[in-house]
């Protein structure tokens, strides 16, 4: 850290946390799986506009209407995930040319390539630092945007000097790219508000953490 840019204070790791573990899930969890569930009920039920004031980082603009995408889908699909399940498949899994690809390297890479350069770096960083991620497959790359953002809630909570370093290296080296594609290419509301509001999130967060990021080159 230098003297310019100050320590994260424990409300903001607190709002790292949430936002991570908010969001994390629903980027990595197939929506048929059930693992979510709870999650979507929350959302799917809340005040749209309580909700967007007390957000942390983004605008409350850019975080209502994105909000509102999300909540008015949830609560159109209820108990029916298939739209979701099949949207989540579409742009994530496969097995057709994944629409937006969750793993930083397939943007990084000059191949676009899983298992490149931005996972290589992410875990020789994570094992400099005594740090590991369990996936849910065994051969899964650990950029992958949602593991990411769940590892950026561990670390706030669990190494929170080390979420400054994290959040700049590796997370928003790619991931607002990422979430920009994803808005353009999700054809469900539920998915164009889940990208708008990370997205908006991620930015607002590196703003007002003055977080120092180098933006590298993309190749998709």
């Amino acid at each position: 850290m230098t003297q310019s840019q100050p320590e994260i204070t424990q409300e903001q790791l607190e709002a790292i946390a949430f936002v991570g573990n908010t969001l994390g899930p629903l980027f990595y969890h197939d929506p048929a799986s059930g693992t979510t569930d709870a999650l979507f009920e929350a959302l799917g039920g809340i005040n749209v506009s309580e909700t967007a004031a007390a957000w942390p980082f983004a605008k409350e603009a850019e975080s209502a209407e994105a909000l509102g995408l999300i909540a008015v889908s949830l609560r159109e699909v209820q108990d029916d995930k298939t739209a979701l399940a099949e949207e989540f498949r579409r742009l994530f899994v496969g097995p057709a040319r994944k629409a937006a690809a969750p793993w930083g390297s397939v943007y990084t890479d000059r191949e676009s390539v899983i298992f490149g350069k931005t996972c290589l770096d992410l875990r020789d960083w994570m094992g400099e630092h005594g740090i590991e991620v369990v996936v849910k497959e065994k051969h899964e790359p650990e950029d992958h945007i949602g593991l990411m953002l769940m590892l950026a809630a561990w670390i706030a909570t669990n190494r929170p000097e080390l979420t400054r370093e994290y959040l700049g290296l590796h997370l928003l080296t790619w991931a607002p790219h990422f979430l920009e594609l994803m808005q353009q290419e999700a054809k469900h509301p539920f998915y164009q508000g889940l990208a708008q509001l990370t997205r908006a999130t991620l930015v607002g967060a590196q703003e007002e953490l003055a977080l120092d990021v180098t933006v590298p080159r993309f190749f998709r």
